[in-house]
């Protein structure tokens, strides 16, 4: 009988590219434990990104590739996911509790954006991820109606927020905190502080994966979240429409001035479905988006119909990822957010956990000499002494006086 070497199963492997990560698994070092005992052959997948919709088709894939060499009678695949933190912006280390973090963003309004981010939420949910949603659009609240969730969330100490469970997903809104006809006119100082606290403030419990779902265009909010938000990667959502992509390029060469990786463009809206008769028409123009992610050389991650039920869901509480799991719309919404996870999985993984906190410390001594001899020898050691102290913003609208203030840390010494 023909032995079998490390090397021909390992060749083997390398024969099948994996659709989500692009290359083959040896070289994305994602096989593990590979054993050999005769004519039976035996290995582990580490994934690292949620993939439970297509682990049997990989293990089957990857079997038959190895029973086919010569000496091979039998082959044991296992295919697990294992998802760690990943590098963000230069300064900035993960939340506490909360692995990656996904921004999901558009140029402008109008191209299904919030709605892409909570089907794509759930479905990273329903792959095996724990995942949470934090909408960020402080004007225009909408995730609390998508999921259907209408408790307030609860303060277990005074200070903090517990996130509001909807369909297995942690999430958090100001639409929680207030009246959904109440109209938040503030300025951009008060957007981005409310921000702050909605993401800092909030208890989320062991997330692979927290989705941001932020307001449209490129201002105060996008700029906060660049430069103080651990963000690992950004995901861009378009229409095909001319005018549609002229703002998404404004809003994908933004992540890249603040060094946030794009994951990929979301095309929605892309082929209109007649729900009388299914007729497919691409009313909005057709290939726009993979035209968009060709010229930037960033990664198409597909296409959404315009389907009358993903607006009917939604609305009612019920995105079409858990209202229809087993439809066409919500394998394409997992097809996606298994690409997007995929590719971020591919980025350098963050190891600051692994580094211990560096404290700077200064010692003094005072020796006192006797006939050319130390006869007694003090040391003190200090460390950094820091204060906070409180900075306050002052600013008029319509005749009244507001003030916002936060603390700030001081070193001392």
């Amino acid at each position: 009988m023909t032995s079998v070497s490390r090397a021909a199963v390992e060749a083997a492997l390398k024969g099948y590219v994996d659709p989500y990560l692009e290359q083959d698994l040896v070289t994305a070092k994602c096989v593990r434990n590979i054993r050999i005992e005769g004519g039976r052959v035996e290995l582990d997948v580490e994934l690292g990104f949620p993939a439970a919709g297509c682990r049997d088709a990989l293990s089957a894939a990857l079997r038959e590739r190895l029973t086919a060499l010569p000496g091979v009678a039998e082959a044991a695949v296992r295919v697990e996911s294992r998802i760690v933190s990943h590098e963000v912006q230069k300064g900035l280390k993960p939340l506490p509790g909360v692995k990656n973090i996904i921004a999901v963003a558009s140029g402008k309004g109008g191209v299904g954006k919030s709605t892409t981010a909570v089907n794509l939420a759930l479905a990273l949910s329903v792959e095996g991820a724990r995942v949470g949603l934090l909408d960020a659009d402080i004007y225009g609240p909408s995730q609390p109606r998508m999921l259907g969730a209408k408790e307030r969330p609860e303060s277990p100490d005074g200070k903090s927020l517990n996130p509001v469970v909807s369909h297995g997903v942690q999430s958090m809104s100001i639409g929680y905190l207030i009246e959904e006809e109440t109209p938040m006119v503030w300025r951009g100082p008060m957007v981005t502080q409310a921000l702050e606290q909605l993401l800092r403030d909030t208890r989320w419990r062991d997330l692979d994966y927290l989705v941001i779902d932020l307001p449209p265009g490129t201002g105060d909010t996008q700029l906060t979240l660049s430069q103080k938000v651990p963000v690992s990667g950004a995901i861009i959502v378009t229409t095909p429409q001319d005018i549609a992509l002229l703002d998404a390029r404004k809003g994908l060469r933004m992540f890249e001035k603040v060094e946030v990786p794009v994951l990929g463009i979301v095309e929605n809206m892309s082929i209109h479905i007649c729900s009388q008769c299914g007729h497919e028409e691409p009313i909005f123009g057709q290939g726009g988006g993979q035209r968009m992610a060709a010229q930037y050389n960033v990664p198409f991650l597909g296409s959404l119909p315009l389907d009358i039920r993903i607006r009917e869901e939604t609305d009612g509480g019920q995105p079409t990822v858990v209202a229809e799991p087993d439809s066409r719309i919500a394998g394409l919404y997992r097809e996606i957010a298994r690409r997007a996870a995929a590719r971020l999985s591919l980025q350098a993984k963050d190891y600051s956990h692994r580094f211990p906190s560096i404290v700077i410390q200064v010692t003094r001594c005072r020796e006192v000499i006797r006939n050319g001899y130390v006869v007694k020898r003090v040391c003190t050691t200090t460390r950094p002494v820091y204060r906070y102290r409180t900075v306050c913003d002052t600013y008029w609208r319509h005749g009244v006086k507001y003030r916002s203030c936060r603390k700030v840390r001081v070193r001392v010494r």
